[in-house]
């Protein structure tokens, strides 16, 4: 066992790994624990297999999108957001949407990321996307803040 100021290093490369893999861009660390979050986490999957967007996005008062196809948009309206995903959604025939796991990048900053398996109605072949939900906690409540799709 490593004691003492020797282990000062470990402890710092430790810490900063995580930090360092946000600031870069890599995923964010996993989260155990969360209890409430995940519960808003299944009302969001089962939002979105019904197709319900309205429902999906009912916490929120603005939401970031990136979809394939359509590109990102900063800060839009729960209306506007429910709109792009009815049309980039909508002919879709959901398969299964399964969280995968849930990540942090911040305390009050948490990612749900999902799988996604689906056809295109009229067709037979089964496509696979990965769904990270974004979600912040704003005045004590978990609120979905961005929806980020890819193929």
């Amino acid at each position: 066992m490593i004691s003492g100021r020797r282990d000062l290093p470990f402890r710092a490369l430790a810490l900063a790994l995580p930090l360092a893999g946000i600031l870069i861009g890599g995923a964010p660390t996993a989260v155990s624990g969360q209890r409430d979050l995940e519960e808003i986490v299944e009302a969001a999957r089962t939002a979105w297999l019904r197709h319900d967007y309205d429902e999906l996005l009912a916490s929120s008062d603005t939401v970031r999108l990136q979809l394939p196809r359509i590109g990102r948009q900063q800060g839009v309206p729960p209306a506007h957001a429910a709109r792009v995903l009815r049309e980039y959604l909508g002919s879709a025939e959901e398969i299964s949407f399964e969280l995968r796991q849930i990540l942090s990048a911040s305390e009050d900053h948490r990612y749900a990321q999902l799988e996604r398996r689906f056809v295109v109605r009229r067709t037979t072949d089964e496509r696979v996307e990965l769904v990270f939900l974004g979600f912040r906690r704003v005045e004590g409540r978990w609120r979905l803040r961005e929806v980020r799709v890819t193929s």
